[in-house]
């Protein structure tokens, strides 16, 4: 199946959108196909400030009303006790809350940006996606994120090179509670290290200290400049370990 035919076959749409490349791409190609699409941003405590910004500024780009949708995760006790199948329990609950949302404007079916190389086994979250009837038009079409980048270099979209980026939550080890204290610190941190040009990277909580997972390319330059780092990410951080397998 094609996109275009996808979209022929569901003409109003309300949209997940996160601002990253594989819904920023979804929205460009439904309306380029001319389906009715709305896109939904879910505003948390695990969505970092740069993603919202990034959200709003293609949605005005394309001419696209942006709705976001504000949810308190961290009142979830199955969320913030940060639990194996937290990813599972927080996409049921914002996607809840994102179809009620979508409801209320008149739009029945949901879409996510999910792509074909995504692995449905080691994602739990897809599982509520699944279970709340939320449609994968990438997936379903067979469209990897390889191709998602291809076609949205080709539509001239400021996100085709964009990393990808996972909540601020996976950045706090499996058991350890969720505060929005610490994923402030997080947030924080990785917002100096992206001010000093480094990218695609985490920066992940270990025993209190930040441990800062890099491409291979950077570490040379991280080493280099560990004085400054530690510097730019005291307001956050006593201690800042580097480690040294590639990201």
């Amino acid at each position: 199946m094609e996109l275009t035919d996808f979209f022929r076959k569901h003409p109003h749409l309300a949209l997940a959108f996160s601002g990253g490349t594989d819904s920023a791409y979804l929205l460009w190609a439904a309306k380029e196909a001319g389906a009715d699409v709305r896109p939904y941003f879910i505003k948390t405590a695990f969505q970092p400030a740069f993603e919202l910004e990034d959200a709003r500024r293609l949605a005005a780009e394309l001419s696209v009303p942006l709705r976001v949708v504000e949810a308190d995760i961290l009142s979830l006790d199955a969320v913030a006790a940060n639990p194996p199948e937290r990813c599972y329990h927080c996409k049921r609950a914002l996607f809840t809350a994102l179809r009620a949302a979508a409801a209320a404007d008149g739009y029945a079916a949901v879409i996510d940006g999910t792509n074909a190389s995504d692995d449905a086994a080691d994602r739990p979250g897809m599982r509520a996606l699944q279970e709340l009837g939320v449609l994968s038009p990438l997936w379903l079409c067979g469209i990897t994120k390889e191709e998602v980048r291809r076609r949205s270099r080709a539509a001239g979209l400021f996100t085709a090179e964009k990393p990808a980026y996972a909540c601020l939550a996976t950045r706090i080890p499996t058991g350890e509670a969720i505060t929005a204290e610490t994923l402030r610190r997080v947030e924080g941190a990785e917002t100096a290290l992206s001010a000093m040009g480094f990218s695609d990277f985490r920066v992940r909580l270990f025993h209190g200290a930040a441990r800062l997972q890099l491409p291979g390319e950077q570490l040379s330059r991280a080493a280099a400049l560990c004085g400054q780092i530690r510097e730019a990410l005291s307001p956050y951080f006593a201690e800042v370990l580097l480690d040294l397998k590639e990201r």
